[in-house]
């Protein structure tokens, strides 16, 4: 949290320190100014590299919720290039706790078993690191939908002059999230995932292992169900590769 506070005291003494120059100063000394402001770029880029490597989700949120008041003073100051970096960087923090809250999604079912084998009987899910956060239920859904949104999507969509909201990113989370549903649900894509998988598996395996030494391996005995067996899969991905090519 200590960063989050750094970070937007920096940005909000850097516009304090405008604001009293303009007031100073007449026009002509606005070049000055706008180098000063050239300083915010560089704030941006602070922020981003701390919210690349923070791995709380208490501090997301802090950084999101700084990153919001910051946005709506600087809407009210009508300052385009503050609000604008602030928007960024609530985007990158609330991405970024959706991130993290995605890996206890991943980790929930696997961590209920290990609590199970030493008697706690609990497990922490994405609902609690959420609320231990002080994130709320709507919250915790808004960061895994923005979370969800693709990196290049995401980057084109918060570099962009005017950056969408968290809830507008939250809806392009939720419309991928969806595809994805829609797509395994299709007939046979369990299966066609694994199958995919076990494929990449044998090709990095024949890769390292020529077809000569591993036949040289082989007793006499196996030869029979070896050449049996291969003849099956070398026939299985003929027709495999017929359908690829047809579809």
């Amino acid at each position: 949290m200590a960063k989050a506070d750094t970070e937007v005291s920096k940005v909000a003494a850097l516009r304090a320190t405008r604001e009293a120059n303009a007031e100073r100063r007449p026009t002509p000394n606005l070049p000055a100014l706008a180098t000063k402001n050239a300083r915010l770029p560089q704030m941006y880029e602070h922020a981003r590299e701390a919210l690349a490597e923070c791995n709380r989700v208490d501090e997301c949120k802090d950084w999101a919720d700084k990153a919001q008041a910051l946005a709506s003073y600087a809407r009210q100051a009508n300052d385009d290039s503050l609000y604008t970096t602030a928007r960024r960087i609530q985007g990158r923090a609330v991405r970024r706790a959706g991130e993290l809250l995605k890996t206890y999604q991943a980790d929930s079912t696997k961590n209920l078993k290990q609590h199970r084998g030493n008697g706690a009987g609990t497990s922490d899910t994405q609902r609690s690191a959420a609320r231990a956060a002080g994130m709320s239920k709507r919250q915790e859904v808004t960061a895994v939908r923005v979370a969800n949104v693709p990196h290049a999507d995401f980057e084109r969509a918060v570099e962009s002059e005017s950056p969408p909201t968290v809830t507008k990113l939250a809806s392009k989370g939720r419309a991928v999230a969806e595809k994805m549903a829609r797509e395994s649900a299709r007939p046979g894509f369990a299966a066609a995932t694994q199958t995919v998988g076990a494929i990449r598996d044998l090709g990095d395996y024949c890769k390292r292992h020529p077809a000569d030494f591993i036949a040289g391996g082989l007793l006499p005995r196996e030869h029979a169900k070896a050449a049996s067996a291969a003849v099956a899969v070398r026939d299985w991905l003929n027709q495999f590769l017929t359908h690829l090519r047809s579809a």
